[in-house]
């Protein structure tokens, strides 16, 4: 017997009806953000009040309700985290080889001047590493770069988060925007297009807060043709490649034009005189420690390689091969209707082989062992740190999803929406700020997506809205959160010696994030009245 979702089911009232479906996100918000319980256990605890919710309040049977969890787990480990563990082992083969070490020398000798550096390093090669890791590491990462360049610890942890926030999006090869197409059955590309008309916006403004980060006004006054450069040149490459190429691309070409241009203007520039004071404190002179070129062009040969598997695999002839390979079917034990006599798109199951973006990933992870000549075993021990590593992440990954399918398919994130929708026009003004919440609770755009996207969709739908606009509204300011997750920022904190003054970095990183968040709100919103709609596909 088909279980029909009732967007009311409290007392037939919506708003409590909604009060009481928002319980499981409370839960997660709470533990995450006050009780700063671990992310994989608040999940858990939070996908456990869904079930119960669920059963017990909307009435769906339990079988079916385990199912849904099944199915958005599945979802998570076979299309989400497959991606990301061969992305980290790629990464763990670059280190294990010794070119990992290649590029950072590479990047110190682009500039010596440390505000170009921060640019280089956090902006340009932690969009590069999103693209291929993503979940904390590329701010991980930067960090200790910018620490070995000669950057105090708490600039450099700043510096870290807030280059991340732009890349965010399109991160591991475009998995936030491919759970947000699953959870809302919006076509990823039109996801990816919307948001590629929103984030550069926020992007041609990130190098230039970097550079006050460092240095304040001086640090504006002398480097400003390089921010700009780098700032520009990586907001058209984003709306570029994600309207017209491939979202699975965005950061990984926005990341090496952004990079090239600057490079390219520090042949003909450099910044004035009085940038001695910001010049690193490890330079040192004499070209002894510079990389040879073979070595830094092989330390680059891994992102070139995935690169060119993706676009070779959206070749005709090679895209259509893949597209055989895969299988889409009902997922078992599900019999779901919603309110409008209609199927739910969470219902069926796509499951993608070859064409997964995880299985290009390891395609061109394959192809990497000979060119960074490792040994079959050593490629194979990295692997191995890879699962390990993430281990926790792909519990917290395959919860999040799993909690987001439950709350989908029961009825939940309709009644959620339905209510927010009251707020007519006015929810576009409100939709980043959720994205922005999720991203901050859960230290992950993929996961704020999973929780929000279908509610962001219905509210849409109930509020005569565009609903690519909010699922992309979602995404974008889901982004500007990433500075203050309780996650990102105790990573950050714990490589950078910083452990016990995470409030310092929160209470300095509040205002730009929040700021950040004023304009997404307000460009959503213009996008939405008529007044900006030009800038939609």
């Amino acid at each position: 017997m088909a279980f029909v979702q009732v967007p009311a089911p409290v007392a037939g009232e919506l708003g409590l009806s909604a009060v009481v479906a928002a319980l499981p996100l409370v839960s997660m918000f709470v533990m995450l953000a006050v009780l700063r319980i671990k992310a994989h256990w608040a999940a858990l605890v939070s996908l456990a009040v869904a079930l119960v919710i669920a059963i017990g309040v909307y009435r769906m049977p339990a079988g079916q309700a385990l199912s849904a969890g099944a199915e958005g787990a599945s979802f998570a480990l076979l299309s989400i985290m497959w991606t990301v563990v061969n992305a980290v082992w790629i990464y763990n083969m670059t280190v294990e080889s010794g070119h990992f070490d290649a590029l950072r020398r590479s990047f110190a000798g682009i500039s010596a001047d440390r505000r170009i550096q921060a640019i280089i390093v956090a902006f340009c090669f932690g969009a590069l590493l999103e693209s291929v890791a993503g979940f904390g590491t590329p701010i991980v990462i930067s960090s200790v770069m910018l620490v070995a360049l000669g950057f105090r610890p708490m600039k450099a942890a700043m510096v870290a988060l807030v280059a991340n926030t732009v890349a965010t999006p399109f991160g591991v090869l475009g998995t936030p925007t491919l759970t947000m197409s699953r959870v809302t059955g919006l076509p990823v590309d039109e996801i990816g297009a919307v948001v590629g008309r929103q984030v550069p916006v926020v992007a041609v403004v990130v190098p230039l807060v970097l550079v006050v980060l460092i240095d304040g006004r001086r640090g504006l006054r002398e480097t400003w043709p390089a921010a700009v450069v780098a700032g520009i040149s990586f907001a058209a490459a984003q709306f570029v490649c994600s309207n017209y190429i491939a979202v699975g691309l965005v950061d990984t070409v926005a990341a090496t034009v952004s990079a090239l241009a600057l490079v390219a203007l520090l042949r003909v520039w450099t910044p004035g005189a009085g940038t001695r004071a910001g010049a690193a404190e490890s330079d040192r002179p004499g070209h002894a420690d510079e990389p040879n070129r073979a070595r830094t062009a092989q330390a680059y040969a891994p992102y070139v390689l995935i690169v060119a598997v993706f676009a070779a695999s959206q070749l005709g002839p090679v895209k259509a091969l893949l597209a055989r390979t895969t299988r889409v079917f009902d997922w078992p034990g599900l019999d779901v209707v919603t309110a409008a006599g209609l199927e739910p798109t969470a219902v069926a199951f796509t499951f993608h082989t070859l064409a997964a973006p995880g299985t290009l990933v390891l395609v061109a992870g394959l192809l990497c062992i000979p060119i960074l000549r490792l040994r079959p075993a050593d490629a194979f021990r990295s692997y191995v740190a890879a699962l390990n590593r993430l281990k926790w992440p792909i519990v917290t990954v395959m919860s999040v999803l799993a909690l987001a399918y439950v709350m989908s398919l029961s009825g939940q994130t309709m009644t959620i929406g339905q209510w927010m929708a009251t707020a007519g026009g006015a929810f576009a003004l409100l939709s980043p700020a959720l994205g922005w919440l999720g991203v901050a609770a859960t230290g992950s755009n993929t996961s704020s997506n999973a929780l929000f996207g279908a509610l962001q969709v219905a509210a849409a739908g109930q509020a005569g809205l565009d609903p690519r606009v909010l699922a992309a509204a979602n995404m974008s300011g889901g982004a500007l959160g990433t500075v203050l997750s309780p996650q990102n920022l105790a990573l950050v904190a714990a490589v950078g010696g910083l452990a016990g003054r995470e409030g310092a970095l929160l209470r300095r990183l509040l205002p730009w994030s929040l700021g950040g968040l004023a304009v997404m709100s307000a460009l959503i919103w213009l996008q939405t009245t008529g007044a900006a709609a030009w800038m939609l596909p």
